[in-house]
């Protein structure tokens, strides 16, 4: 069976167990196009169980396919370590660097799988969680990205790791709750020094919550005007970020202030604009609905009240402030090409 027919087979699960286990070092060892080994795809798929122990050396599991991963990296991101005979792996064999800077330990924190590490390695110490991806990604920025923050022993969990950036700028904090993972930070760490860290483009914490669509895992004392209006440096603020991602519901009642919805951003564009042009004119209080507001104008003279007529968003408008509809002769006219655009 050539390399590449036997990495199928094991990756489907056809290969029969007895061949499987007659398999020798040097056939799993032979390498394909990729430089995939068929002991890569054993890891990966959780087949390392039907081969003979007697092959899972050290050096074999630390062959590398052209992109620099290991079995060993395979049989960190899927969890299957238990498949392992006992005492085979020591701590440097989860130091091996792909080409991208993983090492097992990253790929372990990518697939959810830092809590099933050998115990007696004795893996999962701060020298190790600050272990960097050439991205500059920590352990810990993995496991906040794959949602395993929770499965890590409380006792590492500090202000000053959480705060650890990434060569974007991305704080454990921004990454966490950029996938919805927030929820999984003890709420002692969620203060407002911690949540106003910025990443290099000049987002906050806050912004990145309202950007993903995840307002919902900061704590309400949070949201209050100021930290509302930050700017990023391209003039983007947390509450231009909530109107256009559905999130103005997120914020305190007491805090959806007129002067907040008409917060100007590099374009003069306000809140109210970018809810009216996302459709999310139902989120604001109809008591601060008026038509005062609806008119608001931006640098270019647009007005929210335009934008939810373009984008066919009137039905969230109170009835009193719906514009009459087209006389039949202006929607002739229309048709024909001579009417002009409203409120330009």
């Amino acid at each position: 069976m050539d390399t590449d027919a036997l990495l199928a087979s094991l990756r489907d699960g056809t290969l029969p167990r007895e061949t499987a286990l007659s398999l020798t070092a040097e056939e799993l060892s032979a390498r394909n196009a990729s430089g995939n080994t068929p002991l890569h795809a054993a890891a990966k798929y959780g087949r390392l169980r039907d081969l003979s122990p007697s092959v899972l050396t050290p050096a074999l599991l630390s062959l590398k396919n052209d992109s620099g991963y290991t079995p060993i990296h395979h049989l960190a991101y899927g969890g299957h370590f238990y498949q392992l005979p006992a005492g085979v792996l020591s701590r440097g064999d989860f130091l091996l660097r792909s080409n991208s800077g993983y090492t097992p330990l990253h790929t372990a924190a990518a697939g959810g799988h830092l809590d099933q590490l050998p115990p007696a390695a004795g893996l999962l110490d701060r020298e190790l969680l600050l272990l960097r991806t050439d991205l500059g990604n920590t352990l810990v920025h993995e496991a906040a990205e794959s949602g395993t923050l929770d499965r890590l022993p409380a006792s590492i969990l500090n202000e000053s790791l959480l705060a650890e950036r990434n060569l974007s700028g991305e704080t454990v904090l921004h990454v966490a709750v950029l996938n919805g993972h927030l929820d999984q930070v003890p709420s002692p760490f969620l203060t407002p020094r911690a949540l106003l860290l910025t990443t290099k483009a000049g987002d906050t914490v806050l912004h990145a919550a309202a950007i993903s669509g995840h307002l919902g895992q900061i704590p309400p004392e949070v949201l209050v005007h100021g930290n509302l209006v930050l700017k990023s440096k391209t003039g983007y603020t947390v509450i231009h970020a909530a109107a256009e991602t559905g999130q103005l519901h997120r914020i305190p009642p007491e805090q959806l202030t007129v002067d907040l919805l008409l917060t100007p951003n590099t374009h003069g564009d306000t809140p109210l604009h970018a809810a009216a042009h996302e459709g999310h004119l139902d989120q604001v209080p109809a008591g601060l609905l008026t038509a005062q507001l609806l008119a608001t104008r931006n640098y270019e003279g647009v007005t929210p009240l335009a934008n939810a007529i373009r984008r066919k968003h009137v039905h969230q408008l109170p009835s009193s402030l719906r514009p009459a509809p087209p006389s039949p002769l202006s929607r002739a006219l229309g048709k024909l090409g001579f009417s002009r655009t409203p409120f330009k």
